[in-house]
């Protein structure tokens, strides 16, 4: 009988090393994605708070403070990175939308080895919502 030990740590060797940037990518991604989730939860609940405004400006000061009442249920989301880009009613449609712009560059996942690409730091999400057909 061979000893077999010898085998089983080369293929250990060359395994390991792919497991392991497999973990790490998912790791990373998983957290990015969670990251652009709550954005787009936070977007979402702005747009649907803001409905009670009479104005464009109203409306934009009810999302702004929407948000920053809710952004502590996101425990991936820091209040410094988050902005309300634009706030504003189409004419035409009469839809009001929100857009929030998310700065994750200060994340851990920025600041590993890029062993794998990574997508952009900054994320941009927009929600729309209907006013009432008055």
């Amino acid at each position: 009988m061979a000893d077999r030990g010898g085998a089983a740590a080369v293929e250990f060797a060359i395994v390991i090393p792919v497991f392991a940037m497999l973990l790490f990518g998912i790791f990373a991604y998983g957290s990015y994605l969670a990251v652009v989730h709550g954005v787009q939860q936070l977007t979402a609940e702005a747009a649907r708070a803001s409905i009670a405004g009479v104005t464009d400006t109203e409306r934009a000061s009810l999302a702004q403070a929407n948000i920053a009442s809710n952004v502590g249920s996101y425990p991936f989301l820091t209040t410094n990175d988050l902005t309300v880009q634009s706030a504003a009613t189409d004419a035409a449609t009469g839809t009001f939308t929100v857009t929030v712009r998310y700065n994750a560059a200060d994340m851990f996942i920025f600041n590993l080895p890029s062993l794998i690409p990574m997508p952009s730091p900054v994320i941009v999400r927009t929600a729309a919502i209907q006013r009432g057909g008055y």
